[in-house]
């Protein structure tokens, strides 16, 4: 047989390649050169709002046709995938739920699995083209880093339609601002289109319009507002108008969701015979800062609050807990959504919601579910208005309490404050800035007494979420040239939102160490910890005891009896506790770790055991008035993961000196039949008494919420028998019913011990 040459067998290959196109058809939609062939076709952009540049919706168009991703089984890897497409190098995060709304047209995608190293989203599994069962609500999107590809090709990025592109609304006083102070609650609208910022047209302009422009600006509510003098102004400026209508029913959530009417680039007739938009808003409560706002504040009836946020790293921001029959309790986020999410904003003195959280997104609550399947229109004054279910336990899971993010007024707090020297940016010596005569300076705050809660106020007023430590030595982080100690004597609750809040000493500067290496400092987190009482435990484990002196030494070298202990007659006698179990919850969104590390714990000889902390836990007891009649403490000999939910692994085991903590979702529990795990009430008299309990009563570890650490149980003592009831964690009743409680009322449902 011949040779077949080259030429030959790339024709034979050929004629091969046309049989089989012509004989087989098409190959099937799962096949590679299907997928690449699509891949060549797509068109990809990112839509919703409220959004930057570098995030949003993700909309992919095929054969003409723009649609969506469902958000089933969406990760990560799918988001680099999809950030590659869109022209950035990679992604930093992904949203669900539609959280930059709902998309409209066909879902293309549902399902998708990617490796993160596919060139394209159309090398990852799926069930295939239009094949969904997914409502817009589920909706993906992504948040890319703000990196370009170099040489990517724009024209496969497409932007978003115009009606899509009001992504920031702010108000512009008609004259200068001056030093007048922020927030800016009046002046006129203006919208960021993509050729910059353009102000709107006030024809047809309704109340319903500025609510909504209120609520995207951080205020609950909106007022009138002198068009007359604006109008006046206006003739006196040259405006360029990007709307010339604007229509809301006043429940949106953001000016995107109103009807909106774009100018055309050609339009030469710009707003005939109207004006800039004015608007003019009512800040809530905390951002009141005229004397006749906050007179005006007050001069309203007053009624205790019955809707609050718990949990969360930045103002406005939180897990959702309603009062009911004088109990708080979460919120099921089964139908939660902006609209709702919106009335709570707005009820607590913020702007609309800028998100509407599920799934327990800032942490767990601990008690009663109040409401579920909450229906709001976005008009009622309170949440316990719309329409809801009552629920009962078996309905729904704290794994699913809601929460929300609200608009918030700029105050331009984080400007004058900066961390200096830190490794990163939520680390440092902390600065702020002074002025005075001359221009405004730099300089360092004294670190005398400086603690978690002053650094909480820090972390705070920058943004950076909550302290994980407040340090009064800085000498190993470099300043730069700031050396000037500007303030010194600082006092913090913990609830500021600004250092200059807190209480601190006025010019004249106070400092023990004046070496600027003992200067406040701060390292910052997004998350931390929250320790919870299982107050139930309590009531139901305590009992008394008359112990043996002769049992009592390690105890009493531990400082864990009263004082009169040191005159007893040893080793004859014995002592009386009060003891019980104490069970101690993390629900925060972070591990709960000692505040020093294994190299800085205390050795005790006679229990044979090391303390973590000296304090963990104080154990006191109260007359009805206040006054301390018997106390005891608990050292953290043994923090660990006792027990933990279903879904958590255990991760801390103190036995054989292993690390010690509390994983997030698990509990430590302290037993009652543990050395100095009581109070020795030895020396109390008979009569009506206030337990208390109070974890971490130092701060000496960062916690998201202080306010829920203490317990406390009505107690009273016959001089041979205690009852304890009532007993709960100090935030978990209303202020009346508190009130009612330190009454001490009479005897219902009494525990006999």
């Amino acid at each position: 047989m011949q040779p077949v040459s080259v030429w030959q067998w790339s024709l034979w290959g050929l004629l091969l390649c046309l049989l089989c196109s012509s004989c087989l058809g098409s190959p099937s939609p799962s096949t590679a050169p299907e997928k690449r062939a699509r891949s060549q076709g797509l068109r990809f952009r990112l839509a919703g709002f409220p959004r930057k540049p570098f995030e949003g919706r993700v909309e992919i168009q095929q054969a003409g046709e723009w649609g969506t991703i469902c958000d089933d089984d969406f990760t990560l890897e799918a988001a680099h995938v999809l950030c590659r497409e869109l022209g950035f190098t990679e992604a930093t995060g992904w949203t669900h739920s539609a959280k930059y709304g709902p998309g409209t047209g066909r879902i293309w995608l549902d399902n998708l699995s990617c490796r993160g190293t596919e060139r394209s989203v159309t090398e990852c599994a799926s069930r295939g083209w239009g094949n969904s069962d997914c409502t817009h609500d589920e909706d993906a999107g992504v948040i890319c880093k703000d990196e370009r590809l170099p040489g990517f090709p724009d024209s496969n990025v497409i932007e978003v339609e115009h009606h899509l592109q009001v992504e920031e609304v702010r108000l512009r006083p008609a004259v200068g601002r001056g030093r007048r102070p922020l927030p800016v609650t009046e002046g006129l609208v203006e919208v960021r289109l993509p050729d910059g910022w353009s102000k709107v047209c006030d024809k047809g302009w309704s109340a319903h319009n500025s609510h909504v422009v209120c609520g995207m600006l951080g205020f609950p509510s909106e007022k009138r507002v002198n068009t007359a003098f604006y109008r006046l102004l206006a003739q006196r400026q040259q405006h360029f108008f990007g709307l010339h209508g604007v229509t809301c029913v006043g429940t949106e959530t953001h000016l995107s969701r109103c009807s909106l009417e774009f100018y055309r680039v050609n339009d030469t007739t710009r707003c005939p015979g109207g004006a800039p938009a004015v608007v003019s808003c009512v800040p809530g409560p905390v951002y009141a800062t005229s004397n006749g706002q906050k007179k005006q504040q007050q001069s309203k009836p007053q009624g205790e609050a019955r809707v609050r946020l718990k949990g969360g790293a930045h103002p406005g921001e939180g897990r959702v807990e309603v009062l009911k029959a004088g109990t708080w309790g979460t919120v099921c986020d089964r139908k939660w959504d902006l609209q709702a999410a919106s009335v709570v904003c707005r009820e607590l003195g913020f702007g609309s919601a800028r998100e509407a959280l599920s799934g327990a997104r800032m942490g767990q609550g601990m008690g009663a579910i109040h409401l579920s399947e909450v229906r709001c229109s976005g008009q009622e004054p309170s949440l316990w208005k719309c329409p809801h279910k009552n629920i009962t336990a078996e309905d729904c899971s704290h794994g699913q309490d809601a929460g929300v993010r609200c608009n918030m007024p700029y105050t331009g707090v984080e400007t004058r404050i900066r961390l200096s020297g830190g490794r990163s940016r939520h680390e440092g010596r902390v600065e702020v800035q002074i002025g005075g005569p001359g221009p405004l300076r730099w300089g360092l705050i004294c670190g005398d007494d400086w603690g978690t809660l002053e650094a909480m106020v820090v972390c705070r007023q920058l943004g950076l979420g909550y302290a994980n430590h407040g340090l009064q030595e800085t000498w190993y982080w470099d300043s730069g040239n700031t050396t000037e100690v500007v303030m010194s004597g600082v006092r913090c609750t913990g609830t500021e939102l600004s250092l200059d809040q807190c209480a601190h000493h006025g010019t004249h500067i106070a400092c023990k160490r004046t070496d600027t290496r003992f200067t406040a400092g701060v390292i910052c987190s997004e998350t931390a910890s929250d320790l919870l009482l299982h107050s139930a435990l309590v009531q139901e484990t305590a009992y008394i005891e008359d112990r043996p002196l002769h049992m009592l030494y390690c105890a009493a070298e531990e400082n864990c009896l009263a004082r009169s202990a040191r005159s007893a007659n040893w080793p004859y006698g014995h002592r009386r506790l009060l003891r019980f179990s104490s069970q101690i919850h993390n629900l925060g969104r972070a591990d709960f770790r000692p505040k020093a590390g294994r190299h800085s714990w205390v050795w005790h000889e006679c229990h044979g055991h090391y303390h973590s902390m000296d304090i963990f836990t104080h154990y006191d007891i109260l007359t009805p008035n206040g006054t301390k009649v018997a106390e005891g403490h608990k050292a953290s000999f043994c923090l660990e993961d006792t027990e933990c939910q279903e879904d958590v692994s255990k991760r801390y085991e103190c036995a054989n000196f292993g690390e010690q903590g509390i994983t997030v979702g698990c509990w430590d529990l302290y037993r009652h039949d543990i050395d100095c795990q009581w109070i020795d009430i030895t020396d109390v008299k008979p009569g009506n008494y206030i337990l208390q309990v109070v974890i971490n009563p130092n701060f000496e570890v960062a916690e998201s919420d202080f306010t829920n650490n203490a317990m406390k149980c009505n107690c009273k003592y016959d001089g041979h028998r205690i009852w304890v009831h009532n007993c709960h964690i100090g935030d978990a009743f209303s202020e009346e019913a508190n009130k009612r409680f330190e009454r001490y009322p009479g005897q219902t449902s009494n525990q006999v011990i």
